[in-house]
């Protein structure tokens, strides 16, 4: 049986005792089918609150908690909160609670993105068939890579591994199978620093206990839908024909009967792309007060300018969201003359909106959005002859980027966003 040690990345036909013959290292992966398997979803381990640790020395042995305010929601929690029950999108109040000797982080999108553009490259390295599904996880497809690089996937794998944690300072846990479906499953069964191996020979035996959660999509309603007709694991699935499904859930039946056997016949798409960029905020206290509502807007116009720009994307609409006290939502959307990626034209199109709305307040929430993406090389182009001063805005804020990525996110701030 193949056998892959991952302390010295060597692959041997076995290795007795449970551990390394060239290393006598403990962390092996043994698996029939090791050798053939060639797609994989590799997903980086609580991936903001590593970044924050790795910046942070103090902050190695705390619990980390990345997040808003205490009437916010936690983005990611390091495994030590997570030991403590803290999840994301918990809110933060309860996430407090559970571990309340955590360090609350504000999210960095700069620093996750540089080091997402870092990891992304060392990955296309080995294979252009790169599937991104955020800044912290991928599929790749592997197939035909052996020859080129001397080694299976299996081992371009762990090298990989390898090589993130030396060289980006995060880890990572690696899922392989034959499938999307099935590698994304394997990537969370050995966290942190995981390799699990899902083959074809087992695949139908694993999924039969587990719960029907495990499909990708199916959160808390979907999940009350399967069990309102008796299905909660993959067993209870293959019960229903493909038909049955079909006539019980529509179009999503033929779906849930090739899971139920893990089919998945989706490649990997190295050209899917994000469909929009947004962030929010939720108030510590709910607001109508113009100056601070401002402030947040152009807090999360520069967010949203930042992930736009380390995407190399731009957008041509701009949506503002507000979450009313009683929890009613109110979205506004505006298309841009343009595309754009600059902070001061998101804002300014996003303050149009917050001028217009039809409600006062207070809100608990405020959000800004970019969508209709499109390449950052058909960007503000144009001159606005109705405002002479937006080049020479657009210019200090390129300047200002300048000056970010080399001395920090702190380094220069606009006055409106002390507000």
């Amino acid at each position: 049986m193949p056998v892959l040690c991952r302390d010295c990345r060597t692959l041997h036909q076995a290795a007795p005792a449970g551990r390394c013959p060239a290393c006598r290292g403990p962390r092996l992966v043994a698996h029939p089918e090791l050798a053939a398997l060639a797609l994989a979803h590799l997903d980086c381990d609580a991936f903001y609150a590593s970044i924050e640790k790795r910046d942070d020395p103090a902050l190695r042995d705390r619990p980390v908690i990345v997040g808003g305010g205490r009437r916010g929601v936690v983005a990611t929690a390091c495994y030590l909160a997570r030991i403590r029950g803290v999840r994301s999108a918990m809110p933060m109040v309860q996430a407090l609670k559970l571990c309340p000797d955590a360090a609350v982080v504000r999210p960095r999108m700069a620093a996750y993105a540089e080091a997402s553009r870092a990891i992304r490259a060392m990955m296309e390295a080995l294979t252009p068939a790169v599937e991104p599904l955020a800044l912290d996880e991928a599929f790749l497809d592997l197939s035909g890579t052996a020859r080129l690089h001397g080694a299976p996937p299996a081992l371009l794998l762990a090298r990989l591994a390898a090589r993130i944690e030396a060289e980006v300072g995060v880890t990572v846990s690696v899922g392989l199978s034959f499938n999307k479906f099935l590698a994304k499953i394997a990537s969370d069964l050995d966290k942190p620093r995981g390799f699990a191996v899902i083959g074809r020979a087992e695949a139908a035996d694993f999924l039969a206990p587990q719960p029907v959660r495990l499909i990708w999509g199916v959160g808390a309603a979907g999940q009350a839908a399967l069990a309102a007709a008796g299905i909660r694991t993959f067993a209870d699935l293959r019960r229903w024909t493909p038909r049955e499904l079909a006539a019980r859930f529509g179009r999503h039946g033929a779906r849930l009967a090739a899971l139920a056997m893990g089919e998945d016949d989706r490649p990997v798409r190295p050209d899917r792309a994000p469909k929009s960029i947004s962030a929010e905020t939720t108030f510590a206290e709910d607001s109508a007060d113009p100056g601070i509502l401002d402030g947040h807007l152009w807090r999360l116009a520069v967010r949203v300018s930042d992930r736009a720009k380390a995407k190399g994307l731009a957008g041509r609409a701009v949506t503002l969201k507000l979450k009313r006290a009683d929890h009613r939502l109110l979205t506004r959307t505006v298309g841009l003359r343009e595309p754009s990626q600059l902070a001061d034209r998101l804002h300014a199109a996003a303050r149009a909106l917050l001028d217009a709305r039809p409600d006062p307040g207070p809100f608990r929430l405020i959000g800004l959005g970019l969508s209709e993406l499109c390449d950052a090389g058909l960007a503000d182009a144009t001159p606005d002859l109705l405002d002479p001063a937006a080049a020479r805005r657009a210019a200090a804020e390129r300047a200002a980027d300048a000056i970010r990525a080399r001395f920090g996110p702190e380094a220069i701030i606009r006055g409106r966003a002390l507000r």
